[in-house]
């Protein structure tokens, strides 16, 4: 399995939007996000420069930082966010056979899989966000989508899993363990390393990442930020 690099996990949204998923980025002289459609996310600025020229990508967007982020004059400090980042140990197995009970989600999923987000909001989830990987699903006849996880930032080496989420209705069935185990062995295929971020606050998805193998890396910052309104 090819380890992905100090950099890259330093900073995944460079990495991602520079490498395997610059075809969803958006530029603007030397600042680099998403599409807004795909996802909020802006490489971090690294000069004044990428500052003015990041103004021109949209109004609040969110930053994942490994440090302290200088917010130039005119802009807004909307939410810092206290986070960690994990990765999944490479003597942990993941599953080698399908989950039937797995679907495959694609283009007509897609209000089912916002509906979901909406009432289990597991991070940002736009309209176009099932773009950066593969998204997988479980049904319930009666009630619909009921659970899901999927790949987002994808950067040379490793692959991270998000948008894990559970309906209220049907949690504590081991349904996003499933998933997330799932997502994984989907990454591995690929001699990739899967790793996650979650708030640090969230003590009991952290708690289940442990239990499934993934171990501690970093303590990154999600940072929302808002562009000078001159802009």
């Amino acid at each position: 399995m090819d380890a992905p690099t100090t950099t890259a996990l330093d900073d995944p949204l460079r990495a991602a939007l520079d490498g395997p998923q610059a075809h969803l980025a958006v530029r603007h002289g030397d600042a680099v996000r998403y599409h807004p459609d795909v996802a909020p996310f802006l490489a971090p600025p690294r000069s004044p420069q990428e500052w003015r020229d990041a103004a021109a990508l949209g109004d609040v967007m969110v930053i994942r930082t490994a440090g302290p982020l200088d917010v130039p004059d005119g802009w807004t400090l909307e939410r810092d966010i206290p986070g960690v980042q994990m990765v999944l140990d490479d003597a942990v197995p993941t599953p080698t056979a399908a989950d039937p009970q797995l679907a495959l989600l694609g283009e007509a999923d897609v209000d089912a899989m916002l509906a979901l987000v909406g009432r289990t909001r597991p991070g940002p989830f736009a309209r176009r966000t099932r773009e950066l990987g593969v998204y997988l699903g479980i049904r319930d006849d009666m009630l619909g989508l009921v659970a899901m996880a999927g790949e987002r930032m994808h950067v040379p080496g490793a692959c991270e899993i998000s948008a894990v989420c559970t309906d209220p209705a049907v949690r504590g069935q081991g349904l996003a363990t499933r998933l997330v185990l799932a997502v994984a062995a989907g990454v591995r295929a690929r001699d990739e390393t899967p790793y996650l971020h979650a708030a640090a606050e969230n003590t009991t998805a952290i708690r289940l990442y442990e239990q499934l193998g993934f171990r501690l890396r970093a303590r990154p910052s999600f940072v929302a930020v808002r562009a000078p309104e001159d802009s």
